[in-house]
């Protein structure tokens, strides 16, 4: 059966992946599709990147860990990354890219200032710091493979990145986005099903919810005495306000990620893949219902994983998981569910793997090749798109590479940590470039390497979590961070990042001359058209 199973998946991949191959004729192709992408498989394959085995498997663990509070993230998701990432970010985006001939975000926004450095510089800051956010979705994957099918982690990790790497590198952004719409109906489909079945399991949704709520005050107080003492108060309920735990998931995992949506390259590209405004309309209510479907799904499953565990062992799912937050789900899925349910929710998590995996490896390669190599040796064509494979192979054995020195329950930290990286460096200056005329390059400068710098900062020397893995600060200061009174060691690099990058680009905005009005002009043309 899981013969079969893998075996159709994979030739669907392989059939949709040479179909892509086949329409991939020139550069602008293998960077944005030839701007014709239809809405279905533009608003599939937007959702598709964004909710991957980071979402589903780590932050399932994180609703194991945290509770339903986690479920503000799914209203950010929808508000900030469906609507108002398609309407007024979309939209936008779409047609300066065409009057700026932009092929990848780093240059829409190099264009939009006319700075080289802006180009090369968050060409830079995409390829060092994607492969960690690769890794984690890489490990989510490997992790369900190695607890369902009992294979080697290490096998499951390499072989997963081959794969991809094959079709990301021939197909380009067509083999991306085709492949991310075939596995973003699987995922669709299968977390349905999984949401369905566990409800169903515990007694319908009114009354597994009510347990899940009493369940606080059933198990064993010892087995509780360290959440309720960073601020945990139950699993259908938020943290105490202002303790660890709350501004762990509010600074880190509920505005980390439900903010740095807006300033994913990965994912603003899409919007440079469709020919009008018409085609992110349509593509807004299929993204929003796949994003809420995908979001809801895997944190009511984490949470109420709790409730299956004490029930048939007298456990919380983080302790029969042996501590792990990246195993909970997978865990959870071997121990509750039919074996055939397991092989067919491994096709999603699949699914949810490579379609995020590949835009990931796409972007850091076409950052290498257009924005780094391109912009830095004036050589086009060709050897652009040759330089860009190049990087996606680099990217990959660093994603492998991280994929096996990481540490446990690191899923959703990585991905927190990318989100607000992004965010910090290119939100203010990718807002300001869409909505502000006068906004200088120098001011967009500022902001980027403002953002950027900080966020670095506070990642090796304040946020707890990042500073203790590298050990920088243990070496250089003596504390594992710099600040240690709460709640400082557990506020997420972009709560001290992004206002500093905001007004960064603010002041030097105004203390600069403005851009010349026909330059801005000829950028705007068509813009501001209903």
């Amino acid at each position: 059966m899981l013969s079969i199973i893998v075996l159709f998946y994979l030739l669907m991949v392989g059939y949709v992946g040479y179909v892509a191959w086949r329409r991939t004729k020139s550069s602008e192709d293998y960077m944005v599709a030839g701007r014709n992408t239809h809405p279905y498989i533009m608003a599939l394959s937007y959702g598709a990147t964004f909710i991957s085995t980071a979402a589903i498997v780590g932050f399932g663990g994180v609703a194991a860990n945290y509770g339903l509070g986690i479920l503000w993230l799914v209203f950010l998701n929808i508000i900030v990354g469906i609507f108002i990432a398609f309407v007024f970010f979309g939209k936008r985006t779409r047609k300066m890219g065409h009057n700026l001939n932009a092929l990848t975000f780093p240059e829409f926004v190099s264009r939009r200032f006319n700075s080289k450095f802006i180009q090369y510089f968050s060409g830079a800051v995409i390829f060092l710091g994607m492969p960690l956010y690769a890794s984690v979705v890489l490990i989510g994957m490997a992790r369900f493979v190695e607890t369902t099918l009992q294979i080697n982690y290490s096998f499951a990790l390499v072989a997963m990145a081959i794969i991809v790497a094959v079709y990301v590198v021939f197909g380009g952004i067509r083999g991306v986005m085709y492949t991310d719409a075939l596995q973003g109906t699987i995922m669709f489909f299968g977390m349905i099903i999984l949401l369905g079945a566990v409800y169903w399991m515990l007694g319908g949704v009114i009354d597994a919810n009510q347990a899940l709520s009493n369940l606080v005050n059933i198990v064993p107080q010892n087995a509780t005495a360290k959440a309720v003492a960073t601020g945990f108060t139950g699993w259908t309920s938020m943290p105490s306000f202002g303790s660890p735990f709350w501004w762990t998931l509010v600074s880190s995992l509920i505005l980390g990620v439900g903010i740095g949506v807006l300033s994913q390259p990965q994912l603003v590209v899409r919007f440079m893949t469709v020919k009008s405004n018409r085609e992110l309309n349509r593509a807004v209510l299929i993204g929003g219902v796949f994003i809420f479907v995908m979001t809801f799904g895997a944190y009511v499953v984490g949470a109420l994983s709790n409730l299956y565990f004490y029930q048939h062992t007298g456990l919380t799912a983080v302790q029969a998981s042996g501590g792990n937050l990246d195993t909970v789900i997978p865990t959870f899925i071997a121990a509750a569910m039919p074996l055939w349910f397991a092989y067919f929710f491994m096709i999603t998590l699949l699914s949810a793997a490579m379609s995020t995996l590949s835009a990931q490896f796409h972007v850091q390669g076409t950052a290498l090749g257009r924005d780094i190599y391109e912009t830095l040796s004036g050589k086009t064509g060709g050897s652009s798109v040759l330089v860009a494979r190049a990087g996606i192979v680099v990217a990959v054995i660093i994603a492998v590479i991280l994929g096996f020195i990481l540490p446990a329950s690191v899923i959703a930290v990585g991905t927190s940590i990318w989100f607000g990286i992004t965010a910090a460096a290119f939100l203010s200056m990718y807002v300001a470039a869409l909505y502000w005329k006068r906004v200088t390059k120098a001011g967009a400068i500022a902001g980027l390497v403002s953002g950027s710098l900080t966020s670095l900062f506070w990642l090796l020397f304040g946020f707890k979590k990042s500073a203790e893995a590298v050990g920088i600060s243990k070496v250089l200061t003596g504390k594992t961070v710099i600040i240690t009174t709460l709640p400082w060691p557990t506020v997420d690099p972009i709560i001290i990042a992004l206002p500093i990058a905001i007004i960064a680009t603010i002041v030097v905005t105004y203390l600069t001359k403005p851009p010349e009005k026909e330059f801005i002009d000829k950028i705007f043309n068509g813009v501001e058209r209903k």
